[in-house]
Protein backbone atom coordinates (compact mmCIF):
# COMPACT_ATOMS: atom_id res chain seq x y z
CA UNK A 1 0.00 0.00 0.00
CA UNK A 2 1.38 3.29 -1.37
CA UNK A 3 1.77 6.18 2.02
CA UNK A 4 1.70 9.60 1.90
CA UNK A 5 5.08 10.81 0.31
CA UNK A 6 4.13 7.90 -2.83
CA UNK A 7 0.76 9.56 -3.57
CA UNK A 8 1.91 12.98 -3.59
CA UNK A 9 5.02 11.72 -6.14
CA UNK A 10 1.99 10.42 -7.94
CA UNK A 11 -0.17 12.80 -7.77
CA UNK A 12 2.52 16.07 -9.12
CA UNK A 13 3.76 13.29 -12.02
CA UNK A 14 0.26 13.43 -12.85
CA UNK A 15 -0.09 17.62 -12.74
CA UNK A 16 3.19 17.27 -14.70
CA UNK A 17 1.35 15.50 -17.67
CA UNK A 18 -1.48 17.74 -17.86
CA UNK A 19 -3.77 15.98 -15.90
CA UNK A 20 -6.53 17.93 -14.07
CA UNK A 21 -7.44 17.36 -10.44
CA UNK A 22 -10.36 15.16 -11.35
CA UNK A 23 -8.34 13.20 -13.54
CA UNK A 24 -5.59 13.04 -11.19
CA UNK A 25 -8.17 11.63 -8.81
CA UNK A 26 -9.78 8.97 -11.41
CA UNK A 27 -6.22 7.24 -12.03
CA UNK A 28 -5.67 7.45 -7.83
CA UNK A 29 -9.05 6.14 -6.57
CA UNK A 30 -9.14 9.00 -4.17
CA UNK A 31 -11.73 12.07 -3.63
CA UNK A 32 -10.71 15.15 -5.17
CA UNK A 33 -10.58 16.86 -1.91
CA UNK A 34 -7.87 14.23 -0.71
CA UNK A 35 -5.92 15.10 -4.64
CA UNK A 36 -6.14 18.89 -3.77
CA UNK A 37 -4.57 18.48 -0.49
CA UNK A 38 -1.85 16.43 -2.14
CA UNK A 39 -0.96 18.97 -4.61
CA UNK A 40 -1.46 22.06 -2.65
CA UNK A 41 -0.76 21.97 1.22
CA UNK A 42 1.74 20.76 3.51
CA UNK A 43 1.06 17.34 4.04
CA UNK A 44 3.12 16.97 7.27
CA UNK A 45 1.59 19.57 8.88
CA UNK A 46 -1.74 19.28 8.00
CA UNK A 47 -4.61 16.37 8.08
CA UNK A 48 -5.90 14.94 4.92
CA UNK A 49 -9.03 15.04 3.96
CA UNK A 50 -11.08 11.47 5.63
CA UNK A 51 -10.48 9.40 2.25
CA UNK A 52 -10.26 6.01 1.44
CA UNK A 53 -7.92 5.06 -1.28
CA UNK A 54 -9.34 2.13 -3.26
CA UNK A 55 -6.33 0.26 -5.95
CA UNK A 56 -7.72 -2.01 -8.36
CA UNK A 57 -5.28 -2.84 -10.33
CA UNK A 58 -5.26 -6.72 -9.61
CA UNK A 59 -8.45 -6.55 -11.11
CA UNK A 60 -7.97 -4.24 -14.11
CA UNK A 61 -4.89 -5.87 -15.25
CA UNK A 62 -6.70 -8.63 -16.89
CA UNK A 63 -9.93 -8.38 -18.88
CA UNK A 64 -11.37 -11.79 -17.96
CA UNK A 65 -11.11 -10.62 -14.21
CA UNK A 66 -13.18 -7.63 -15.50
CA UNK A 67 -15.31 -9.81 -16.99
CA UNK A 68 -16.42 -11.71 -13.80
CA UNK A 69 -16.73 -8.79 -12.27
CA UNK A 70 -18.91 -7.10 -15.01
CA UNK A 71 -20.88 -10.18 -14.32
CA UNK A 72 -21.71 -9.90 -10.99
CA UNK A 73 -23.28 -6.63 -11.53
CA UNK A 74 -25.17 -7.47 -14.27
CA UNK A 75 -26.77 -9.98 -11.28
CA UNK A 76 -26.99 -7.35 -9.52
CA UNK A 77 -28.82 -4.90 -11.83
CA UNK A 78 -31.33 -7.89 -13.26
CA UNK A 79 -32.14 -8.29 -9.44
CA UNK A 80 -32.89 -4.73 -8.92
CA UNK A 81 -34.41 -4.18 -12.30
CA UNK A 82 -36.88 -6.67 -11.23
CA UNK A 83 -37.55 -5.37 -8.04
CA UNK A 84 -38.32 -2.09 -9.72
CA UNK A 85 -40.51 -4.11 -12.10
CA UNK A 86 -38.39 -2.05 -15.08
CA UNK A 87 -36.09 -2.70 -18.20
CA UNK A 88 -33.64 -0.66 -19.41
CA UNK A 89 -32.53 -0.16 -22.88
CA UNK A 90 -28.79 1.25 -22.49
CA UNK A 91 -25.44 0.45 -20.43
CA UNK A 92 -23.73 3.88 -19.73
CA UNK A 93 -20.23 3.87 -18.51
CA UNK A 94 -18.26 6.61 -17.06
CA UNK A 95 -15.37 7.47 -18.02
CA UNK A 96 -12.61 6.24 -17.44
CA UNK A 97 -12.81 3.02 -15.05
CA UNK A 98 -16.77 2.38 -16.08
CA UNK A 99 -16.40 2.13 -19.69
CA UNK A 100 -14.89 -1.46 -19.51
CA UNK A 101 -16.89 -2.85 -17.14
CA UNK A 102 -20.25 -1.03 -18.66
CA UNK A 103 -19.04 -2.97 -22.08
CA UNK A 104 -19.07 -5.94 -20.84
CA UNK A 105 -22.44 -5.93 -18.84
CA UNK A 106 -24.06 -4.56 -22.00
CA UNK A 107 -22.96 -7.73 -24.13
CA UNK A 108 -24.70 -9.52 -20.85
CA UNK A 109 -27.39 -7.61 -20.77
CA UNK A 110 -27.18 -7.20 -24.49
CA UNK A 111 -28.43 -4.05 -24.07
CA UNK A 112 -26.66 -0.74 -26.12
CA UNK A 113 -24.10 0.81 -25.24
CA UNK A 114 -23.20 4.82 -24.22
CA UNK A 115 -20.28 6.38 -23.18
CA UNK A 116 -20.20 9.41 -21.02
CA UNK A 117 -17.42 11.79 -20.17
CA UNK A 118 -17.33 14.09 -16.95
CA UNK A 119 -15.89 17.69 -17.41
CA UNK A 120 -13.43 18.96 -14.66
CA UNK A 121 -15.09 22.27 -14.65
CA UNK A 122 -19.25 22.28 -13.65
CA UNK A 123 -18.74 18.83 -11.84
CA UNK A 124 -21.43 19.47 -9.97
CA UNK A 125 -24.48 20.70 -12.30
CA UNK A 126 -22.60 18.02 -15.35
CA UNK A 127 -21.49 19.57 -18.79
CA UNK A 128 -19.93 16.07 -19.26
CA UNK A 129 -20.39 14.65 -22.86
CA UNK A 130 -21.17 11.14 -24.17
CA UNK A 131 -19.35 10.22 -27.00
CA UNK A 132 -21.15 9.98 -30.61
CA UNK A 133 -19.47 6.89 -31.44
CA UNK A 134 -22.04 5.06 -29.25
CA UNK A 135 -25.38 4.43 -28.66
CA UNK A 136 -27.72 7.85 -28.26
CA UNK A 137 -29.51 8.08 -25.07
CA UNK A 138 -32.69 9.67 -26.04
CA UNK A 139 -35.91 8.17 -24.34
CA UNK A 140 -34.24 5.72 -23.45
CA UNK A 141 -34.10 4.11 -19.85
CA UNK A 142 -30.72 3.83 -18.36
CA UNK A 143 -28.08 1.90 -15.82
CA UNK A 144 -24.92 3.83 -15.28
CA UNK A 145 -21.74 2.29 -14.47
CA UNK A 146 -18.71 3.83 -12.91
CA UNK A 147 -16.12 2.50 -10.14
CA UNK A 148 -15.84 4.31 -7.15
CA UNK A 149 -18.45 6.98 -5.94
CA UNK A 150 -17.02 8.90 -3.13
CA UNK A 151 -18.73 12.80 -2.95
CA UNK A 152 -20.96 11.98 -6.07
CA UNK A 153 -20.46 14.71 -8.15
CA UNK A 154 -19.62 13.06 -11.16
CA UNK A 155 -22.69 10.34 -10.85
CA UNK A 156 -25.08 13.67 -10.35
CA UNK A 157 -23.48 15.10 -13.28
CA UNK A 158 -23.68 12.41 -15.73
CA UNK A 159 -27.67 11.92 -14.33
CA UNK A 160 -28.29 15.82 -14.69
CA UNK A 161 -26.60 15.65 -18.50
CA UNK A 162 -28.14 12.04 -19.53
CA UNK A 163 -31.72 13.25 -17.96
CA UNK A 164 -31.12 16.79 -20.72
CA UNK A 165 -30.33 14.37 -23.50
CA UNK A 166 -33.45 12.56 -22.86
CA UNK A 167 -32.80 9.93 -20.76
CA UNK A 168 -34.09 8.30 -18.04
CA UNK A 169 -31.63 6.71 -15.73
CA UNK A 170 -32.93 4.18 -13.36
CA UNK A 171 -30.00 2.68 -11.71
CA UNK A 172 -26.10 3.60 -10.93
CA UNK A 173 -23.93 0.87 -10.48
CA UNK A 174 -20.62 1.02 -8.47
CA UNK A 175 -17.99 -0.96 -7.78
CA UNK A 176 -17.34 0.46 -4.39
CA UNK A 177 -19.17 3.10 -2.72
CA UNK A 178 -17.09 5.16 -0.26
CA UNK A 179 -20.21 6.95 1.27
CA UNK A 180 -23.50 6.10 3.13
CA UNK A 181 -25.98 6.92 0.15
CA UNK A 182 -28.36 4.49 -1.46
CA UNK A 183 -29.26 7.23 -3.74
CA UNK A 184 -28.18 9.94 -5.89
CA UNK A 185 -30.45 13.02 -6.89
CA UNK A 186 -33.64 9.97 -6.57
CA UNK A 187 -31.78 7.72 -8.49
CA UNK A 188 -31.10 4.23 -6.76
CA UNK A 189 -27.04 3.10 -6.49
CA UNK A 190 -25.89 0.35 -5.53
CA UNK A 191 -22.67 -0.76 -4.84
CA UNK A 192 -20.28 -3.98 -4.71
CA UNK A 193 -18.63 -2.94 -1.83
CA UNK A 194 -19.24 -0.20 0.58
CA UNK A 195 -16.76 1.03 2.18
CA UNK A 196 -17.23 3.25 5.42
CA UNK A 197 -15.10 5.10 8.03
CA UNK A 198 -16.30 4.30 11.47
CA UNK A 199 -15.45 6.24 14.61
Amino acid sequence: MKGIDDLVKEAMEYKEKGLKEKEIATELSLSVDTVSWLLTRNVKDEKPPVDVRIGWRSIGVYGHRIGFLANLFSDIILEELDKMEFDIDTVVGIAINGIPLATLISESLGKELAIYRPREKDRRGGGGTLSSNYSSVDGKRVVIIDDVISTGETMQGAITDLEDKGAEPILCVVTVNKNSRDEVVGVPLRGLVRAQLLG
